[in-house]
C-alpha cells in the first residue's frame, strides 16, 4: 500500500523540491488539492487528515494553524518552519546528532525539520561540545555563506530578474544577532549561549558553508586538530549523509580554496578540519535546499516510516 503525502505549501521553495524528491517513487501518493481551495483551511484540514505524513512548508504563523487543524492522530507532521524547532514536544530532524534523535523521528509524529544554517553548525560543534573539546560555555561564533535560494520565491526573483548592480557583490545580513536559526543553533548544539552568528549571502544559486573558528590555544586543554577530526569522525563513522573530509588532504581545496557548493544536489554534508596548532577552523558545507531544507524533510519521512534512510536520496 502507497503511503499518502500531502505538501501543505506546495508553491514554495522547498514544497516543490520536496514534491521533486518524491515524484520518482512508486511508494508515495501525493494527495493534490484544488488550487482555487490552498488557502481554504476546510479543504486544507481535509487532506492534511487523509495523509499519512504531512509536510508543512509555510511561514511560521501559518504553520501553527496548519499543524492546528492534524486531528488524525496517524497523521505525522513534518514542519519545514523554525515555529517548533525548540518545542520539546516536537522531534528535531537531525537524526545524526544522536541515537536518541533517530529514535524521536522513528516514534514522533509531529516533526520539526531543522535550519540549514543550522544543520551545518550543529554538525561541526555537537560533537566537539560532547567530547569535551569545547566547553559548553565557551563564547563561539560562526559565519555562514549560502546561495540565494534560502531567501525563498521573493529573493530569488530578485537576483534572476534584472537585478541591480548591488546584488553582485556578497551581502551579509542578520546584523542585529538574531537569526531565526540561532535558538536550534543553541539547544541542539549542548550549548549554553547562542553563537555570535554572521550569515553571508550572495549571487549563486545554491550551497552553503558555515564555519565555526576555534582558538585551540585558549581552549581548555588545547586540543589538536587530528582531536577535532577524531572526534567529528567517531560521531559520524556509520552515517550515509555525513562526511569527514580526510585531514591535510590537499584535495579537499580547490587550489586553496574551499568549494561551498560541492554538495549541491545531494544529501549530504561534508566536514572539514583546517589550521595550525594555535588556532583551526571547522567548515561545514551541504546544499541549503537538499540536507538544509527538502532533503532532510524526505530523510525524517524515510525514517518515520521505517523505510531505508536513504530511499529517494543522493549521499
Amino acid at each position: 500500500m502507497k503511503t499518502k503525502v500531502f505538501v501543505d505549501g506546495q508553491e514554495g521553495t522547498t514544497g516543490l523540491q520536496i514534491f521533486e524528491r518524491l515524484a520518482a517513487r512508486a511508494d508515495i501518493e501525493v494527495i493534490q488539492i484544488d488550487p482555487a481551495l490552498r488557502k481554504d483551511a476546510a479543504a486544507r484540514a481535509e487532506c492534511l487528515n487523509a495523509a499519512d505524513v504531512a509536510f508543512l512548508c509555510l511561514p511560521d504563523t501559518a504553520a501553527k494553524e496548519s499543524a492546528a487543524l492534524v486531528t488524525n492522530p496517524q497523521t505525522c507532521v513534518i514542519d519545514a518552519s523554525t515555529a517548533h524547532r525548540v518545542d520539546p514536544a516536537w522531534a528535531y530532524g537531525v537524526p545524526e546528532l544522536a541515537p536518541a534523535y533517530r529514535e524521536a523521528l522513528r516514534t514522533s509524529k509531529r516533526i520539526a525539520n531543522p535550519g540549514c544554517h543550522a544543520t551545518a553548525f550543529a554538525f561541526a560543534v555537537r560533537p566537539l561540545v560532547s567530547a569535551g573539546l569545547i566547553p559548553a560555555d565557551w563564547p563561539l561564533s560562526a559565519a555562514s555563506i549560502t546561495g540565494y535560494s534560502g531567501g525563498g520565491k521573493k529573493m530569488i526573483a530578485d537576483y534572476e530578474q534584472n537585478p541591480p548592480a548591488n546584488l553582485s557583490s556578497p551581502r551579509p545580513y542578520a546584523l542585529g544577532l538574531a537569526h531565526k536559526h540561532l535558538p536550534e543553533m543553541r539547544v541542539h548544539t549542548g550549548l549554553v549561549n547562542a553563537p555570535i552568528f554572521t550569515p553571508v549571502v550572495a549571487a549563486f544559486y545554491k550551497g552553503l558553508s558555515v564555519t565555526v573558528p576555534l582558538p585551540l590555544a585558549q581552549l581548555p586543554g588545547r586540543p589538536t586538530l587530528a582531536a577535532l577530526h577524531a572526534a567529528l569522525s567517531a560521531a559520524y563513522a556509520d552515517e550515509p549523509f555525513v562526511r569527514v573530509l580526510p585531514l591535510g588532504d590537499d584535495a579537499n581545496l580547490d587550489g586553496g580554496f574551499f568549494d561551498v557548493q560541492a554538495c549541491n544536489d545531494t544529501n549530504r554534508c561534508d566536514l572539514a578540519v583546517f589550521g595550525n596548532a594555535d588556532q583551526a577552523v571547522v567548515v561545514a558545507r551541504l546544499d541549503n535546499l537538499g540536507k538544509g531544507a527538502s532533503g532532510a524533510a524526505v530523510q525524517c519521512m524515510n525514517l518515520h516510516l521505517g523505510l531505508d534512510e536513504t530511499s529517494g536520496l543522493v549521499a
